[in-house]
């Protein structure tokens, strides 16, 4: 998953395509707990760009995504926010391609 380091690199990189981002932290126990299953969760979801953000480097762009729970997933295509997955809560491997899954199924029933 590639670190984005910059907020104009972020919003280069969600103008194209389909971008999942993991918001979070190296101090949070519940991001270090997702983090070794991160590489099977983009193999599962192809389709999508990932990227992480780490909320203490971004703090502003987090303010301003209304970012407060870590770890945390919103979803962007061409620029626009299609979905998110954020709570202050420990996440699940599961619960992760569930949300990434009701993105795909938004987009049939449009």
């Amino acid at each position: 998953m590639k670190k984005v380091a910059t907020i104009q690199e972020f919003n280069t990189i969600i103008q194209t395509g389909k971008t999942i981002v993991m918001f979070s932290a190296d101090w949070c126990g519940d991001c270090v707990y997702i983090e070794p299953q991160l590489p099977e969760i983009e193999a599962d979801n192809p389709t999508f760009n990932f990227i992480h953000v780490d909320r203490d480097e971004l703090l502003e762009l987090c303010q301003d995504l209304a970012i407060f729970g870590i770890p945390s997933f919103v979803a962007f295509e061409n620029g626009k926010e299609t979905g998110r997955f954020v709570n202050k809560e420990r996440k699940t491997k599961e619960e992760i391609n569930r949300f990434v899954a009701s993105l795909s199924s938004q987009e049939r029933s449009e």
